[in-house]
């Protein structure tokens, strides 16, 4: 299971990937981060799952320690901005 620190900086610059546009506030924030929880966590969508994300998408085309390693250093990029 990927270990998330839950800094939740994914969840407050949804705006740089149109996956999340749906999502996003008007301010590039997802409009279902209150404070810092999200508001429909046990029903958020299947890409803000990392885990089962990996299994419907990423598993033919990568091992999951990649796929871990690279979640993390794109948490470590958005956390250092």
């Amino acid at each position: 299971m990927f270990e998330c620190n839950k800094c939740r900086e994914c969840c407050r610059h949804i705006n740089l990937s149109d996956i999340y546009k749906e999502l996003d506030d008007g301010t590039g924030k997802c409009k279902y981060l209150i404070g810092d929880l999200c508001s429909i966590y046990e029903e958020r969508p299947i890409y803000c799952r990392v885990d089962e994300c990996y299994e419907l998408f990423f598993k033919e085309h990568m091992s999951l320690n990649e796929y871990y390693e690279l979640n993390k250093f794109y948490c470590n990029k958005l956390r250092r901005e």
